[in-house]
């Protein structure tokens, strides 16, 4: 698994990102069964580059805490059954690894939800990266039967991790 972190702006989260984000990552994949070594951007900014994002792609003029933007579709969630040589511009040619996708958080939304939900910055951050992937993996929660099985994952993989509220 490869994760490509990159960080903008002067505020920093009082955590170690990297080791958080790379546990995370790799729970998902383990959660979803994901048979491939995949590859991961995580993208960390503040709220007016992330309100930019999310105004480009979502024509959604505000600032959002995390926003997904996935390599693959699935006809069902987290089944890579379909992926395979026909795909391969799906793979990075010198890693092999498949190309799962980009996540952006905003740091500002990871601080003040911690602090509004009253849990850590470190549960936060690792719940976001972790629903991220979720969607990257081909899970969505706009139905509430997606919802549903979207949130026990969530909830499986923080028990995993031992990142708790």
């Amino acid at each position: 698994m490869s994760l490509y972190m990159e960080e903008e702006g002067q505020l920093m989260l009082p955590v170690d990102t990297e080791e958080i984000a790379k546990l995370v990552v790799h729970a998902v994949l383990e959660e979803v069964s994901c048979p491939y070594e995949a590859e991961v951007n995580l993208l960390l900014t503040t709220d007016e580059a992330i309100q930019e994002l999310n105004r480009m792609f979502r024509q959604i003029d505000r600032s959002t805490d995390v926003l997904s933007f996935p390599m693959l579709e699935f006809e069902r969630s987290g089944d890579f059954s379909g992926i395979g040589e026909e795909t391969s511009d799906l793979f990075d040619p010198e890693s092999g690894e498949l190309l799962l996708g980009d996540i952006v958080i905003s740091k500002e939304k990871v601080l003040s939800q911690a602090e509004a939900y009253g849990h850590s910055v470190k549960r936060e951050y690792a719940f976001l990266i972790a629903h991220s992937m979720l969607h990257l993996c081909g899970y969505d929660h706009i139905e509430e039967n997606e919802r549903a099985v979207m949130e026990k994952k969530q909830n499986e993989i923080m028990e995993k991790i031992e990142i708790l509220r």
